[in-house]
């Protein structure tokens, strides 16, 4: 982004109430937190421009000790029912102190950008504005250029109508974002591989309200029914009950509103957004149980087409780093062993698009890169649509499996 545009960044994010620490939710939240401030280490950023810079989030929160999200008791077996006061869970939650600390970091910063964004973005801009918006307001908030620290935890994420997911504008995108669009804002932001998972969708037409209350109260209702020892075919019944209950009204006909049945929830990894356990949003006969420890993302897409994506035009934007490579993969291009060395040394397995390797300085890296996914050490994303002409909404929010309680780490007072 150019220095004309980062300027205007700042000054539109000083003008909004986003610099303030927040008072304390509850004494209990606070006890939550007890110790994790002096796990913290310190951040120093580089003050670029002569003007007031945005405050860093540290700056917000001198003491390093972040607010903790929305809490919710398990429910299920008597085990559940009494972790809450069991003393061996409560020392075990404690010593995780650190870790939770850097998942509240996050989820502070997303929240943080995401009330800056629903205030800037308008219809008008193109696609790159309202992601290099969002983006360069996390990097400030995270008040470092070492990707590996704390930044982004995977590309934003602004898919479109009928586009459901990992759409991102490659470099000369000339999309536009337009009052009748359905916008699928999904974003991650990490600290110390601490990911934060979380997603909403903005419109400006209210006609779409119907369908995006839909996705909200069907995502409310997997948060609800997560937990530990649950199964994940019971999350995927929930949502669906919920999301399946709703219709909205275009145009005169009216549709019913469809779990996307292909697409999932996850768990969550350092450095991995998805950590190999799918969470279902509708109910598929998988008995798989949740444990004790997990991070998780519940997400739900529902839409007013057929309820299922696939991949059918446009251009790849995401990629991510095989967690598992396969071994001595040929890399026959020494093009294609630089570029893997700057996705180690920047990304690791945190997902990146091409506007990141931009801006980075690379160039002339396609054929290197498609070498890489060639040879399977790097998988690329391609967008999902549903039916052309077809609408389709997100909500998302990450979950930490506490072993005395669940935390929807994420949560605010948005959604």
């Amino acid at each position: 982004m150019s220095e004309q545009a980062v300027e205007k960044t700042e000054a539109k994010l000083e003008k909004l109430d986003i610099n303030e620490q927040k008072p304390e939710k509850s004494a209990e939240s606070a006890k939550a937190q007890d110790g994790a401030g002096e796990h913290k280490k310190r951040r120093k950023r580089k003050n670029h421009h002569k003007k007031k810079a945005v405050r860093g989030i540290s700056k917000i929160f001198p003491e390093g000790v972040y607010p903790a999200g929305e809490w919710q008791d398990y429910t299920g077996s008597e085990e559940n029912l009494k972790r809450k006061t069991d003393e061996e869970k409560r020392y075990l939650d404690n010593k995780d102190n650190a870790k939770w600390n850097d998942f509240r970091e996050a989820a502070e910063i997303h929240r943080r950008v995401r009330k800056y964004a629903k205030n800037t973005i308008k219809p008008g801009m193109t696609m790159i504005e309202v992601c290099e918006t969002i983006e360069n307001a996390v990097r400030k908030f995270c008040e470092t250029e070492n990707s590996l620290q704390a930044g982004m935890g995977f590309p934003c994420g602004v898919s479109l109508n009928n586009c459901a997911a990992h759409y991102t504008p490659n470099a000369g995108d000339k999309t536009v974002l337009d009052y009748n669009d359905v916008m699928k804002v999904d974003f991650g932001v990490h600290v110390n591989g601490c990911i934060i998972d979380c997603a909403f969708t903005q419109t400006f037409n209210p006609r779409y309200d119907p369908l995006k209350e839909a996705v909200k109260e069907a995502t409310n209702a997997g948060i609800d029914a997560a937990g530990i020892d649950v199964r994940l075919t019971d999350i995927g019944e929930a949502v669906e009950e919920v999301m399946e209950s709703h219709e909205v009204e275009l145009d005169g006909h009216t549709y019913p509103i469809k779990c996307i049945r292909n697409l999932n929830g996850h768990n969550i990894l350092p450095y991995r957004i998805h950590g190999g356990v799918s969470i279902p949003i509708v109910k598929n006969g998988d008995n798989t149980k949740l444990e004790e420890g997990q991070t998780i993302a519940i997400e739900t897409f529902g839409s007013t087409g057929k309820g299922y994506v696939d991949y059918t035009n446009g251009e790849v934007s995401h990629y991510m780093k095989n967690a598992e490579p396969p071994a001595n993969a040929p890399i026959r291009l020494a093009r294609a062993r630089q570029l893997l060395h700057t996705i180690n040394k920047n990304f690791g397995t945190i997902p990146f698009c091409r506007r990141y390797l931009d801006r980075l300085g690379e160039d002339k890296y396609l054929l290197a890169l498609r070498q890489l996914v060639k040879v399977g050490l790097v998988t690329e994303h391609p967008p999902l649509y549903d039916s052309r002409g077809s609408y389709s909404a997100q909500f998302e929010h990450t979950l930490l499996l506490h072993p005395t309680r669940k935390e929807v780490v994420s949560r605010g007072d948005d959604y």
